[in-house]
């Protein structure tokens, strides 16, 4: 050991020094790291090459040109393939014998982190014997001694052997308990089966992916780990991956309204044979809620592009056709004559209210949820819904177990459910009837709204077409645009909407909603309040402070700029319209092109209509005003 700037401490290095045996580590870059005092007397080595940092290479070198490896030709090449040999960084043992007679084993092993340790034995007194017993034993063949020489040889390399072994294995079990851990932290089930579709890994993922399924499936089949039901579904996936294609599968767990992707990879190391499958499993519920959502509004967007024109012309039609009538109507014309115009008249109004109708479906929406308690929510439905019903009709609303608050586009929802009441009622008709509206959850994924009815059931037909616009099974008395509206405001929510005929008859329309705890709040935060109305600029700080929020306030984007590098600032809500050179859509560009900027949501007055808030839409999120503070909450919430 050095005599100065080792880096081991007092102890550690007085233990090394006592061990008989040379010993020296090198690190990943073959730099001197760790020595023993034996290890610098066994080879004379100078000082300069038994210290910290001393080079490998010139180790060998001085050891090549003092003989300690026999005469070389050339003492380069002889270094170069030593040095070479010591980057594979195997392990090895090997014994040789010195220049001054003496023999040493050389036992050298690779380290984790990288580098080398290496233990040199003097084994002179065991050669030693070993010539002695060749030379005086005259009962032992040569034959016999030779082989006993080759045994001890073997002993000594198995030995290092084995330690190479055990190294490897507390190794391999370091890097298997990593593995474990690793996956048992990932949000999704990891598996793998074998070509029996038995598993034979897993971590304990499965029933948060799937509720309801068991954590611990090491050999089970996936039939008896997952259903019959569910397993049915993947079982194409399987094989296929048993036949070397992989895939990817999107489905739905009925028993718990999840949706699940999971990816079916084939277990083959190159063109060898293939032993199983590897399953990675997501619920991607939430995901899927959100897809189905802008798909929706995608589609509003392009149904609106397309009827804007036709009903445009369409109006100036019907306004044309009820000037017509009307001066029929002034004229002098029989009763048969009179009754036509006012069957046309009609007709042209009721031409005119399908406008509004399809507006409403085609035009613009924007969800408004707040935190809505489901009790009230269907206390206020049943006021709305029973003075439409005829005597004979009975509704039961029911919710078997309490649901939290949860946020919700209530009037949106409040819509849907009427219409839904108002059909099962038309179903029903003169023989009477009971309606049945069930609220449940359903996990911790979805707000179950079920409507159940007495009538006739829905059609082949009206299963297969019931939510597309103008679909009606009312000849002249319906419009078609009640269920497609029903299914629009759910969609758009990221719901699902199902159809469907009861066993005992009636039909059954269940709408799914996702549950959104109205205590999912965004969390407290700093604030940037942009807003040049001082009005409205206390206003809305009280709102946030009532949120729990810190605020730090601007009037202007310049201003704003400022304030931006203060240390902790998470949130900016801006104006659209602000004083001076810069708008608040300059501020939303600016943050955007900023690293680790802080998240922006821009509030405006202007109508859905102007192009300065459209173009607000494309860079943040946009409240529109006039707003309270469950808005403003809902806003936060959805945005964080």
């Amino acid at each position: 050991m050095p005599e100065r700037d080792e880096p081991l401490e007092p102890l550690t290095r007085a233990g090394l020094n006592l061990i008989q045996q040379a010993l020296s580590i090198y690190d990943s870059d073959l730099k001197l790291a760790v020595w023993n005092r034996r290890f610098r007397e066994m080879f004379d080595l100078p000082e300069r090459l038994a210290s910290s940092g001393a080079d490998f290479t010139e180790t060998i070198r001085y050891l090549v040109e003092r003989g300690e490896y026999g005469p070389v030709e050339d003492a380069d090449e002889a270094v170069r393939i030593r040095v070479a040999a010591a980057r594979t960084f195997q392990p090895h043992y090997m014994e040789r014998e010195r220049p001054s007679g003496r023999w040493i084993s050389v036992e050298g092993a690779p380290l984790p982190q990288g580098g080398w340790v290496t233990v040199y034995t003097d084994i002179t007194e065991i050669k030693l014997q070993e010539s002695l017993l060749r030379a005086r034993s005259e009962v032992l063949s040569g034959e016999v001694l030779a082989h006993a020489e080759r045994l001890a040889q073997a002993n000594r390399a198995l030995a290092a052997t084995n330690a190479a072994l055990e190294e490897a294995q507390r190794e391999l079990t370091e890097m298997e308990a990593r593995t474990r851990l690793t996956t048992e932290m990932m949000p999704a089930h990891i598996a793998h089966v074998g070509r029996d579709l038995r598993y034979t890994y897993s971590n304990r993922r499965l029933s948060q992916v799937i509720p309801g399924r068991p954590s611990d499936i090491l050999g089970l089949t996936g039939r008896e780990a997952l259903g019959e039901g569910l397993f049915a579904r993947i079982h194409p996936c399987l094989l296929r991956a048993l036949e070397g294609e992989a895939s990817v599968l999107e489905f739905s767990d009925e028993d718990s309204g999840s949706r699940i992707r999971a990816a079916f990879t084939p277990d083959r190391t190159g063109d060898g044979p293939i032993n199983g499958v590897y399953i990675l499993s997501m619920d991607v519920t939430a995901e899927t809620q959100a897809r189905e959502a802008l798909i929706q509004t995608r589609k509003r967007e392009l149904t609106a592009q397309l009827t804007s024109g036709l009903a445009h012309d369409f109006a100036n039609l019907l306004t044309v056709i009820l000037g017509l009538q009307g001066r029929l109507e002034r004229m002098d014309l029989p009763e048969e004559g009179r009754q036509l115009v006012a069957a046309t008249v009609a007709a042209a109004r009721r031409g005119g209210g399908l406008l509004d109708q399809i507006a409403s479906i085609s035009g613009k929406r924007a969800l408004k949820p707040t935190a809505t308690e489901l009790a009230r929510f269907l206390a206020d439905l049943r006021l709305m819904a029973g003075p439409t019903l005829p005597e004979g009709v009975a509704l039961e609303i029911v919710m078997p177990e309490p649901i939290p608050p949860v946020m919700l586009d209530a009037g949106g929802l409040q819509d849907a459910a009427l219409n839904l009441i108002l059909n099962a009622r038309d179903a029903i008709g003169p023989a009477g009837g009971t309606i049945r509206l069930t609220a449940r959850p359903v996990r911790d994924a979805w707000i179950e709204i079920l409507v159940e009815d007495d009538g006739p059931g829905f059609t082949e037909a009206a299963l297969e077409r019931a939510l597309d616009p103008f679909f009606t099974t009312k000849g002249g008395m319906g419009s078609g645009l009640g269920l497609s509206m029903v299914y629009d405001q759910i969609k758009l929510a990221g719901g699902t909407v199902r159809l469907g005929n009861r066993p005992g008859g009636g039909a059954a329309v269940q709408l799914r909603l996702p549950l959104r705890r109205a205590d999912e709040a965004a969390p407290p935060m700093l604030v940037l309040l942009v807003e040049d109305d001082p009005d409205i600029r206390e206003t809305v700080r009280g709102m946030l402070r009532a949120g729990g929020h810190s605020v730090i306030e601007a009037a202007s984007a310049d201003e704003a700029l400022t304030l931006l590098d203060l240390p902790g600032v998470e949130l900016v809500l801006s104006d659209v319209n602000l004083p001076g050179r810069l708008s608040g859509i300059d501020l939303a560009e600016a943050l955007a092109g900023r690293a680790g900027a802080a998240r922006l949501v821009l509030m405006t007055s202007l109508p859905a209509g102007d192009a300065r808030r459209a173009r607000a839409e494309t860079l943040a999120p946009v409240l529109a005003k006039p707003f309270d503070a469950a808005d403003l909450a809902a806003c936060l919430g959805a945005s964080a």
